[in-house]
């Protein structure tokens, strides 16, 4: 017995060795699928054009089956970077892609569509990028290195004018012309993917992205980690995606969205983002460039109003939107938190939770649909439905409002539940304020800024079927004669432990005549209007 546990001991003890043996060399051993740029002819003094070297080694990869290639460190002057599947792109520490001019032939030409479109020329062609796939599976782009896209274009109207896109993103249908229009050359996305599976975005950081820092569409099974955009229009559009993780993202983007969820007609279908999750990310609209190098300068636009940078469902909105969870993030010298479905399709189960806003532009939360519909054949309403967000906390929020909710008329909200909200307005609402009636977004661009200033600084809600307020809290920084809340055509209004600052002789709250089923407890100065 003696001997057999000690041949046992012997057997076991030998298979361990060997097996940490096996393990140490397997993680040690290099993988045989590494393709270095620098072995295909790449350069890296920011003044030769590398791109060509770096897709001989994508393809190269491709050849045995996929693999990784590696930019190691050095300034690497790009045109486009065609993706393909089974290939892991990674920039290393140390390794700047450097965009070349936008209207460089070093970038591929737009690729063939044919009209009419419903959405503008930046959501319709991809290959005139500076990292580009479509149809693949697969795919990551990761390292701790930079992408300068400071030779994209950020101007919409560079590609537009080029491709006939003449009403841009501002009518009904972008106004493509009738016929297939000719391969054109203006690179305005640092990253672009369309219809791909399995796709990775981690520890990257962009530098002046173009008009699309990130632009990923029909895509999904994707996840974006540990990325740093630092741009003047969009950072991050997912649209019309599916199962995407977006987390520990910094984003600065003034003139425009920081992460916008989108759901165009880019496909020539409608299709749903869904099962979307955004969770630990900071946005913000400081200028460009003081994100990454710590200054945080405020935003100076020409309007006078400051920085963009927000998280906003839509405006593109043809599919809509369902399932999807924003959680824990925080927004600095930007607007707030934005739900937009305008385009005839449906946003339901949204869940945003635990944000913290500061120095907040306009508003804080922003929950509109609209009738602007830019999809073809279109016969539902937009609608919006089964709406969560919680522990809210937003200061210095601009004078306009601090939370806006409109439904349309002929298609009220349904569900709409804030909890936990804090709100502190800048104030400075006058009386003339007070007596304003805003007008119906109709067919309108949903721009908070179109509408003005709110009849209340805390929370104005319009044509809204149950809506739930409880523990909201409401103060202004300077005095402001606005109520703190206004309501008109609501069906079921639930408000519990409400507390608002108001000007002496000014009511906490107003209710039009249309209100019904009101609810109040908890909330001085309310109850008595029961």
């Amino acid at each position: 017995m003696i001997k057999t546990r000690n041949n046992s001991l012997t057997r076991f003890l030998l298979f361990s060795l060997f097996w940490c043996a096996w393990l140490q060399f397997a993680v040690a051993a290099p993988d045989k699928n590494q393709f270095n740029i620098r072995d295909y002819g790449a350069v890296g003094d920011g003044k030769h054009l590398d791109s060509p070297a770096i897709n001989k080694a994508i393809d190269a990869a491709v050849a045995v089956g996929g693999g990784t290639v590696i930019l190691p460190a050095g300034k690497y002057l790009s045109g486009s970077i065609r993706m393909q599947n089974n290939i892991s792109l990674r920039i290393e520490k140390g390794a700047v892609i450097v965009a070349d001019k936008w209207n460089s032939e070093a970038y591929d030409p737009t690729e063939p569509f044919t009209p009419p479109a419903y959405q503008d020329g930046g959501h319709t062609f991809f290959h005139n990028s500076l990292i580009w796939g479509e149809n693949l599976t697969n795919v990551s782009i990761t390292g701790e290195g930079l992408i300068d896209g400071s030779g994209l274009t950020s101007f919409q109207g560079r590609l537009n004018e080029k491709t006939g896109f003449v009403k841009g993103s501002e009518g009904q249908a972008a106004a493509a012309p009738e016929n297939p229009m000719l391969p054109t050359h203006a690179a305005n996305k640092a990253i672009a993917l369309k219809l791909c599976k399995n796709v990775i975005i981690r520890d990257i950081t962009i530098f002046k992205g173009g008009w699309f820092a990130i632009l990923v569409t029909g895509c999904d099974d994707m996840t974006i980690e540990n990325v740093t955009i630092d741009t003047n229009r969009d950072g991050m559009d997912i649209d019309c995606c599916r199962n995407v993780m977006v987390k520990n993202c910094r984003v600065n983007s003034p003139e425009d969205d920081a992460i916008c969820p989108k759901s165009t007609y880019a496909l020539g279908y409608q299709r749903l983002t869904e099962n979307l999750t955004i969770v630990d990310c900071q946005v913000s609209g400081y200028e460009v460039g003081t994100l990454l190098d710590g200054s945080l300068k405020p935003c100076q636009r020409k309007n006078g109003q400051g920085g963009n940078g927000r998280i906003k469902f839509g405006t593109e909105s043809s599919g809509g939107f369902r399932n999807c969870v924003v959680s824990n993030c925080v927004f600095r010298s930007c607007m707030g938190f934005a739900l937009e479905e305008v385009d005839g399709g449906i946003l339901e189960n949204i869940t945003a939770n635990h944000l913290t806003m500061t120095n907040v532009t306009h508003y804080a939360l922003y929950i509109v649909t609209g009738k602007r519909n830019r999809t073809p054949n279109l016969t539902t309403n937009s609608r919006m439905r089964n709406i969560q967000i919680s522990d809210v906390t937003a200061d210095g929020v601009g004078r306009m409002s601090g939370i806006q909710i409109f439904g349309l008329p002929e298609q009220p909200l349904e569900g709409i539940r804030l909890k936990n909200i804090s709100i502190t307005s800048k104030g400075g609402g006058t009386k003339q304020d007070a007596a304003r009636n805003p007008k119906e977004l109709g067919t309108q661009y949903p721009d908070p800024a179109g509408k003005g200033n709110m009849p209340a600084y805390g929370v104005f809600a319009r044509h809204v079927k149950g809506l739930e307020l409880t523990n909201i809290t409401l103060n202004f920084q300077t005095e402001d004669l606005r109520p703190a809340a206004k309501f008109a055509d609501i069906d079921g209004l639930k408000i519990d432990n409400l507390k608002a600052q108001v000007v002496e002789g000014v009511r906490v709250a107003e209710f039009a005549a249309d209100v019904t089923g009101v609810s109040i407890h908890n909330s001085p100065g309310l109850e008595k209007l029961k």
